[in-house]
Order: structure tokens, then C-alpha cells, then sequence
């Protein structure tokens, strides 16, 4: 009980809204906040990002804007974005502002490159009018401002280390025990905040449906059901709307995503599979939103044991905390919980993440799939053993490795994803 305030402390940092894919919208936040510094209506950029921010914001649409790739963020952002709104900065772009920003991108006023920092997310707008400039840097987090500047007189200077926020955490000594006793034992009022992200992910993949967005995957996949070369049933429900709320998300839809640890990915990931189990099993609001607790903070608790950004696509992980929560809702319990996420780190580890595109609603579609799949698996006592891999006996022990292979084992693999992208420009 005594880590509770830790777990909710978690949950309120990492489980928020977020519009349009988090790398490109930090680089909008610091354009918005030096255009604001600036005071005046910025007419050139030079922005700079690191190099996994680079990767991970090259192929992704901007919401609002139908335009991919980070100069258009930091063309917006500076332009219209809100500098109060965090991971929502771009929420309230008017047709004019977007206009603009895109004369910005062909008058070539947007320079961007990559920043020789060791930070793994870093992101740097630097805003012009005439010879006066001001300048935001952002690192180590997607809204965590470690410089301003105005004209060459620095204003805030702070190590990322020493800018966390107020409401930090601590899991170190956390188990996923720990987790699932915290999410299915706390106070109601404790954790019901975190009905917002059947909310917000529901709207998301509501609008995915139509098919108007990204490579729409779950849009088609309901069309194959309805031409009956896919069987309706539990498991398409499962991939068709959690793919959807991806396709939109991915795609430019202008609706927030509820995210988890800077994805909003991952937050779909986390959030859909469960959604759609407790539909089908016709739960109750509490267990709903106990469900939604376990998953989100299972895939806090091991996003923690990786890299912020790194080769290793993260909604594989967010998936294993849905997988926790449709245990839960299928009344597996503890046992199942712990064996699905063994299993799928069986399955998935090693699923490359070479940058947020469309196609990361394929990614999204795998890991959901995996996901029931390996709860199936644990329901009937089966699961990926510790002779196996790297998967241990102990799930947290599993989880540890996962670790150690994102952040030692796929180091040299980032660097080459991000030199064959580089490559196609």
C-alpha cells in the first residue's frame, strides 16, 4: 500500500491527452513557447531534434495540417499552437494559421536538423522576426523545457534531470504484483480518472472507422468481415477498433488521444483491447475502470525499464498491459495476468519501431492480436515458459530482460534504422 501514491502519481503524469503523434507536437510546444517569448509573429525557424525524434516524426501527419514531418510542426506551433497546452499544443489551429505555416515550408523559412546532444529526446526551436529570436529547447521528455532564450540572454537554464515534475514518481521497488494488487484493491475515487481514456481512444477509433484516415486498416477489416473473408467475433472486434483509434491518430485526426508514457500510440494500445472485452463481457463501470488501471500502469511499469525513445516499438508493451487488463475482465486473475505478459514477451520482443507512421496502426493491430492471444493462452494455463528465450520464470524478471535488450542489445539497431530512413529523404 505504501507504493499507491507512487502508482497514482504515475498514472496522472503518463496517462494523458495528447493531439497528434508526441515527437512532432514537443518540437510544436518549444516553437510555441519562443513564439511567445518572441512576442511578435514569427517569420523564419530553425528548429533542431535528436536523432530518434528525428525518426520517429519524419512519416507522421500533423494534426490539422494534412501534412507530414516535423517542419510543419514547428511551422504551426509557432504560428497558432496554444504554449499552455502541453501535448495539446496544436488543439486550436484555424484554417489561416495552417495556411500560413505551410507558406513558411515553401518559401524555405523552416530549416531543421539533427542536434549533436546526447539526449535520446530532445527538440529545439529557435523563432525569428527580423533580427530578433528567441529560443525553447525541450528534452528528455515531451514537454520538459530545460533552456529559453531571448536574444542571446538566457532566461531559464536547467539540467533535464533537475526539470521533472512536481508530481514525479518512483517504481523502483515496484512489482507487477504490486500493480495488479494496487489496481483491483485502491479506492475507486482512487483511480476512476482514468475512465477519460475509454473516452477520449473510443472517439479516436469512432472516427478511425471511417476510413478516412492513414492506411485505414481497421475500416478495412471490417469491410473483409462484412465480405465474410474475416469471422466476426471478439478478436475482430478487438483489432478492427484498436487499429481504427490508430489509423485516426496516425492519420491527422484533429481528437486527442488519452496517451501512456509520451505515446499516443501506446495509449490506444492500452486502452481499445480492454474497452472491447468489457464490452463483450458487459462489465460494470468499477471493473472497467479497474481493467483500464492495471493496463495503463502495467505499461507504465515497464516503459520504465526502457529507453524513453529507442529501436523497440513500445506499443508491443502498452499491448502487455491491455493483455493484464483483458485477463483481468476474462476473471483470470493474477496468474493469467503474469503469464500473458511472459508470453508476449515471447512473442513480440524484438519488434523494430522505425518511426511513428501510418503504418504503426499495423504494429498497433499485431501487438492487440498478440495480446488476446496470449490471454487465451494463459486462460487455458498455457504460457512461453523460462527455458525459452528470454523470457524468465518470473515475470518481472522477463521484464527486466525485455529491458536490457532495448537498452543494450538494440542500440547498434536504432542507429541503422535511423541511417536507412536518413537515406530515403
Amino acid at each position: 500500500m505504501s507504493l499507491w501514491p507512487e502508482f497514482v502519481k504515475a498514472l496522472k503524469q503518463e496517462v494523458v491527452p495528447a493531439l497528434g503523434c508526441t515527437e512532432p507536437i514537443s518540437l510544436a510546444l518549444a516553437a510555441a513557447l519562443a513564439a511567445r517569448e518572441l512576442g511578435k509573429t514569427p517569420q523564419r525557424i530553425d528548429a533542431w531534434v535528436s536523432a530518434n525524434l528525428m525518426k520517429n516524426g519524419m512519416g507522421v501527419t500533423v494534426p490539422g495540417t494534412g501534412t507530414v514531418g516535423l517542419p510543419i510542426a514547428a511551422a504551426v506551433g509557432a504560428l497558432g499552437g496554444d504554449p499552455d497546452a502541453k501535448l495539446e499544443v496544436l488543439k486550436n489551429l484555424t484554417v489561416e494559421q495552417v495556411a500560413a505555416g505551410k507558406q513558411m515550408l515553401a518559401e524555405g523559412k523552416v530549416k531543421l536538423g539533427v542536434a549533436a546532444v546526447p539526449n535520446i529526446l530532445y527538440a529545439e526551436a529557435c523563432v525569428w522576426h527580423g533580427d530578433a529570436c528567441a529560443r525553447v529547447a525541450i528534452a528528455d521528455a515531451h514537454t520538459n523545457v530545460i533552456r529559453i532564450e531571448r536574444n542571446g540572454e538566457v532566461l531559464l537554464k536547467r539540467e533535464a534531470a533537475d526539470a521533472k515534475p512536481v508530481e514525479s514518481y518512483e517504481l523502483g521497488d515496484a512489482t507487477a504484483r504490486d500493480v495488479y494488487d494496487f489496481a483491483t484493491r485502491a479506492p475507486l475515487e482512487m483511480i476512476e480518472f482514468i475512465y477519460d481514456a475509454a473516452v477520449l481512444n473510443s472517439a479516436l477509433a469512432d472516427e478511425g472507422m471511417s476510413g478516412k484516415y492513414g492506411l485505414h486498416i481497421g475500416a478495412t477489416l471490417q469491410r473483409q468481415i462484412e465480405a465474410g473473408l474475416l469471422s466476426e467475433g471478439l478478436l475482430s472486434r478487438i483489432l478492427t477498433r484498436t487499429t481504427a483509434a490508430s489509423d485516426a491518430r496516425m492519420g491527422g485526426a484533429t481528437l486527442p488521444a488519452m496517451s501512456n508514457s509520451g505515446s499516443g500510440n501506446q495509449g490506444i494500445a492500452a486502452t481499445m483491447p480492454v474497452v472491447v472485452v468489457a464490452e463483450h463481457v458487459k462489465a460494470d463501470r468499477e471493473t472497467l475502470i479497474r481493467a483500464l488501471a492495471l493496463s495503463h500502469l502495467i505499461a507504465v511499469y515497464i516503459h520504465t525499464r526502457l529507453p524513453k525513445l529507442s529501436a523497440l516499438c513500445a506499443v508491443t508493451t502498452a499491448s502487455m498491459g491491455a493483455a493484464a487488463g483483458m485477463a483481468q475482465l476474462l476473471n483470470g486473475g493474477y496468474p493469467a495476468v503474469s503469464m500473458a505478459i511472459s508470453s508476449m514477451i515471447g512473442d513480440l520482443a524484438g519488434m523494430i519501431c522505425d518511426g511513428a507512421s501510418n503504418s504503426c496502426a499495423m504494429k498497433v493491430s499485431t501487438s492487440a492480436g498478440s495480446g488476446f492471444k496470449a490471454v487465451l493462452m494463459a486462460l487455458d494455463g498455457t504460457r512461453v515458459t523460462g527455458n525459452e528465450g528470454i523470457v524468465a520464470h518470473d515475470v518481472d524478471v522477463s521484464i527486466a530482460n525485455l529491458g536490457k535488450l532495448a537498452t543494450q542489445g538494440m542500440a547498434q539497431t536504432d542507429t541503422q534504422i535511423l541511417q536507412i530512413m536518413m537515406d530515403k529523404r
